[in-house]
């Protein structure tokens, strides 16, 4: 009976290794290399498309705090034609040949 179980527990792992070393030489030819290698850049550039993601939204969302910060989105004020008048100080009036205009 002992020996009947040290045959299966021989047979059980060398199975087991022949499976791994199978695998390992599988991912070692040259077919296995570039399955390796087209996944690797497969997930680099769906990692490359997530960061450009993230970095599109925060920008996105620093622009509109910026935006809300300092009132660029706010609507412009009505136009006046009228000079510029300063407090307490007078304009000095147009001369020229547009003057006339006034």
């Amino acid at each position: 009976m002992r020996r009947l179980f040290w045959l299966a527990m021989g047979i059980t792992i060398g199975a087991l290794v022949v499976r791994k070393l199978s695998r390992a030489a599988e991912k070692l030819t040259p077919q296995g290399l570039a399955g390796a290698l087209v996944e690797g850049l497969r997930d680099l550039a769906d990692a490359i498309g997530d960061f450009g993601a993230d970095v599109r939204a925060a920008a996105a969302m620093r622009e509109e705090e910026l935006r809300s910060g300092t009132g660029l989105d706010a609507p412009l004020p009505e136009r006046d034609d009228s000079p510029l008048q300063l407090p307490g100080r007078q304009l000095p009036g147009r001369r020229g040949a547009h003057a006339a205009d006034r």
